[in-house]
Formats: C-alpha cells, sequence, structure tokens
C-alpha cells in the first residue's frame, strides 16, 4: 500500500491541507460577509494534521500544499510547518496564502522547511483591493511578498481571480508587476463555490483565453515545457524570467489529469473541488487515535469516491454550496 490511485488509473501525488477555516479577509469570491466559522473542537488540531500529511505521504504523495481560509491566522503555524517539513518522502511543500502575515512569518516558515508560496493577489489598486477582499490592506501584502523574498522563498507566484468589469482591466499591470518584482503569476477563472451576492457569477466570468489576450496585446506568450503537480498551464516571456499561469476548470477542464486531493479544516477528504463526495477522516483519527494504518485504509478506500470530473458551469449556477474558504483554497 504505497500510491493512491483511483478508479480511472489516476495517481494522487498532491494533497490540499486546509488548516483553518478563518481568514482576516472576506473576498467577495470566496466566502461570505458575516460567516460563521468552524468552533475550534471541530478543526484538527497541529497532532491531526501532521498524522494525516505523514498517512498520505507514507501513500504515495509527493506535494503537499497548505491552504484555508489564511494558513497564516492559525495559531502555531510555524511549528505546523517545521512538523510536516520534517516528514521523510514529501518532495514539495509549499502555501497558499493572503500574503498579510508574511511580513511576521516568512522567516520561520523558510527555516521550518516550506519550499514555495502562492499569494492571492487580484489587483494593484488599493481602493479596489479593500472593496474585493472588504478588509484588507495592499500595501501590507506587497510587504509581506518583499519579506518573503528576503527570507529565501524562489518562485514565489502570484494568483489572481480575474471578474470581467471588476478587475480584469488589470491583466497588463499584475503581469508587469510580476515581472518587476521577479514573480510567477497565475490567472484562475472563478469556481462556482458558494452563494455570493456582490456580483453576478454569470456576467463576470472571464474565461483564460480572454486573459490570454489581454496579456498578448504587450507580450507573446510561447508554450512552457515546465510544469508543477497542480494544474496551471504555463507560458514563458522572451524577455522575462516571469512564468505565466493559467488555471481553467471552465474552458480548459484539466479533470482527466487531476491527481489532487484535499482535506478541509474539520478532517472531510474532499476526492473533488466540484463535488461533494467526501470522507470523515477527523472521526477516523479520534475513534482510533496513533492507529496510522487505519488512517491509511480509510484514505485508500475513499479512492473509489472520486469522481471522473466536476460538474462547473458558466452560467452562474452553484453546484456546490459551501464556500471555498470551507474546503481549502
Amino acid at each position: 500500500m504505497n500510491t493512491l490511485v483511483d478508479g480511472f488509473g489516476r495517481r494522487i501525488r498532491y494533497l490540499r491541507l486546509s488548516v483553518t477555516d478563518r481568514c482576516d479577509f472576506r473576498c467577495v469570491y470566496c466566502m461570505g460577509e458575516d460567516m460563521t466559522f468552524l468552533p475550534r473542537a471541530q478543526v484538527l488540531t497541529l497532532e491531526e494534521l501532521t498524522a494525516l500529511s505523514r498517512a498520505f505521504i507514507e501513500l504515495g504523495v509527493e506535494k503537499i500544499r497548505l491552504t484555508g481560509g489564511e494558513p497564516l491566522v492559525r495559531h502555531g503555524i510555524a511549528e505546523l510547518v517545521e512538523c510536516i517539513g520534517s516528514l521523510p518522502g514529501l518532495r514539495d511543500f509549499a502555501m497558499t496564502t493572503n500574503g498579510s502575515g508574511l511580513i511576521r512569518h516568512a522567516g520561520a516558515l523558510r527555516r521550518g522547511g516550506l519550499d514555495r508560496l502562492n499569494v492571492s493577489l487580484d489587483t494593484l489598486d488599493p481602493s479596489r483591493f479593500r472593496a474585493l477582499t472588504r478588509t484588507g490592506d495592499l500595501g501590507r501584502v506587497i510587504d509581506g511578498i518583499r519579506a518573503a523574498r528576503e527570507a529565501g522563498f524562489e518562485r514565489i507566484k502570484l494568483n489572481a481571480v480575474i471578474l470581467k468589469g471588476r478587475n480584469d482591466d488589470e491583466v497588463p499591470e499584475l503581469v508587469e508587476f510580476a515581472r518587476r518584482e521577479r514573480l510567477d503569476i497565475s490567472f484562475i477563472e472563478e469556481m462556482p463555490l458558494g452563494q455570493v451576492t456582490e456580483h453576478d457569477r454569470a456576467a463576470t466570468f472571464c474565461s483564460s483565453d480572454d486573459v490570454r489576450g489581454l496579456i498578448e496585446r504587450h507580450h507573446a506568450l510561447l508554450p512552457s515545457t515546465e510544469s508543477t503537480l497542480g494544474p496551471s498551464r504555463y507560458y514563458r516571456m522572451a524577455d522575462s524570467d516571469t512564468r505565466i499561469g493559467f488555471i481553467s476548470p471552465h474552458s480548459h477542464n484539466f479533470c482527466s489529469a487531476c491527481n489532487r486531493v484535499r482535506v478541509t479544516a474539520e478532517g472531510r477528504l474532499l476526492l473533488c473541488l466540484g463535488n461533494e463526495h467526501s470522507m470523515d477522516l477527523r472521526g477516523v483519527m479520534r475513534r482510533h487515535p496513533g492507529d496510522g494504518e487505519r488512517l491509511k485504509a480509510a484514505i485508500v478506500d475513499a479512492m473509489r469516491l472520486k469522481p471522473e470530473h466536476h460538474h462547473f458551469t458558466t452560467d452562474g449556477d452553484v453546484q456546490v454550496v459551501r464556500f471555498m474558504n470551507m474546503t481549502g483554497g
């Protein structure tokens, strides 16, 4: 029992592990303005998160990405990074963050063994940033990105969700910022998770092809042979080391090559971002504390629940009622 393979022959090599559903931002496409968060007793402990990571690595997972909510608001995050970072067999250890806590945490994260950072950044306009995040401070995020680079992180990547009529006019500026700051950037199509009220998803949908067209008015994009275990399709520019990625769950479905599963902050193993198929791993661990073999057996058994593909649409219909912060970013 050293690999995870689903019913369609796809090998699972990548775990996205949510460490909290809480966040210091309230991004309009991610959660409602007035959120009710999980009671702390329902959230996995640091020890449970480490045990889960160990089990998945022993089953052949090579990459773990810590997500949230916002992982840097989790108490003990530096300790958790050190514990997971020391597990043998882990080849790629990453985190997705909104960047607001990097000024404080970047050094400890790097020393603890974290390899890479993805920082969510959808706009470079301070007032628009506040409108999209409801609470965020753009200057603090940019300072955090620079602090991470000074701490020794290489290939820091920006993640930008592009919404037509809200921030699509900033695509060229975001690319120029990435070039100046020696960052990579991925542009992401909005995913229909949770019911939002701030915009009509059908009206704001901006495809990766639309975004690519905006970029190519300024820079020719050349296909790149570089790849990661994630879903981004990468391009490069002749005069820059910056990579441009596109994550396109709608327009360029990548389900056939899916190698990922997610564990929510409360320990639900989600087999697909766009489906509700899941298994309660927290229950397994709390009923049988310290029994790693039983935990691994439950994970293997859950692979039968992984569907062939998701059912996202671009018409504004919500197929999954949980918000992204409940899922793990």
